[in-house]
């Protein structure tokens, strides 16, 4: 199978119970998370083997982490240890009318004080087939951003299929640079990109054309046109009818067709955290083994739908769950 390495901070994440607000909550349950761990864990369900890189603290909590990632049958020989905290989220998780809230404590993290060369990557990625990566780990720190574009020139050098979701968080760009004078150089070492119009707007400066048919379509060919290394762009479009119902569909333009999955219905949601995360293990799942781009994505949809019903930051289940919610059967019936 293939091997695939994810890099990407991980924090602990501090839930209210159940549905209950901040100002009720009078403990908060823990896990950890972040996006390209995520992806990790994912895969390993997946069987396709994953590991994950990543600087923790040498303490009890960067070894807590480790534990979970181990815990998923997740490689962790390549995490380092140095520096004094690990970040923090919080969770409120919505219901109804009332979205779900998360609150960061990240500033300082071990992660965030990541420097050039402290991470061999001929080393890490000799035996890797694919690297991911997202556009939160650049936003966090020079350093973090430096040590990622590393990662992506010794891919490149070694024939590795690099992807990244090069998802915008404007507020996570505190160190000076901006994300268009950052990510360019990033993102034109990757072979495929999940990026909203939105996001290319910012990121990358392209907007769709003022006659395009399609706006998705257009920045699509933009992009390919100034990043020829990349050959798929893909997306999610989701419907918000309120924080417990969603709809959810995907979307690939592959240089030559624009290709659209039928939408998923999520109602009750869970919880809707990791879901981007999970929609793409199920794309680099789906593109290592089924025969065309469209099964790709349809695979990927149904696991991130599959996600919204899962407590937690990961994805918790096989192909053999996805792959019936993939062809259309959403009813849940008993399993014995």
């Amino acid at each position: 199978m293939q091997h695939v390495v994810t890099f990407g901070e991980i924090m602990m994440r501090l839930s209210t119970p159940g549905f209950a607000r901040f100002s009720q909550a009078t403990n908060l349950n823990i896990t950890y998370g972040g996006g390209e761990a995520n992806v990790a864990i994912s895969l390993a369900y997946f069987n396709i083997p994953a590991a994950h890189v990543t600087r923790f603290p040498a303490n009890d909590l960067g070894q807590a982490a480790t534990a979970l990632l181990r815990q998923h049958q997740v490689t962790t020989d390549h995490i380092i240890y140095g520096g004094d905290r690990l970040g923090l989220y919080f969770l409120e998780t919505g219901a109804a009318a009332r979205p779900s809230r998360v609150i960061y404590d990240r500033a300082d993290s071990a992660f965030a004080e990541l420097e050039p060369g402290m991470l061999n990557w001929e080393e890490i990625l000799q035996n890797a087939r694919w690297f991911h990566w997202t556009g939160i780990t650049p936003a966090i720190s020079e350093g973090a951003a430096q040590s990622c574009l590393e990662a992506v020139q010794v891919a490149n050098k070694l024939g590795i299929t690099v992807s990244a979701d090069i998802n915008y968080r404007k507020n996570l760009w505190q160190y000076g640079k901006k994300a268009y004078e950052v990510m360019p150089e990033l993102v034109a070492g990757c072979d495929l990109i999940v990026s909203s119009i939105g996001d290319a707007a910012d990121i990358l400066q392209i907007k769709p054309a003022a006659e395009a048919a399609d706006p998705f379509v257009s920045v699509g060919q933009q992009i390919m046109q100034q990043y020829p290394r990349i050959k798929k762009i893909v997306n999610t479009n989701r419907g918000s009818i309120s924080a417990s119902h969603n709809t959810l569909a995907g979307m690939m333009w592959n240089g030559q067709q624009l290709l659209q999955t039928p939408t998923h219905d999520m109602v009750p949601i869970v919880d809707r955290i990791g879901g981007g995360d999970a929609f793409m293990a199920g794309l680099i799942y789906g593109l290592l083994t089924y025969q065309n781009d469209q099964q790709a994505l349809d695979f990927a949809v149904a696991a991130s739908a599959l996600k919204h019903t899962i407590e937690g930051d990961a994805n918790l289940v096989t192909v053999a769950e996805v792959e019936p919610v993939m062809q259309g059967d959403s009813s849940g019936r008993l399993k014995r």
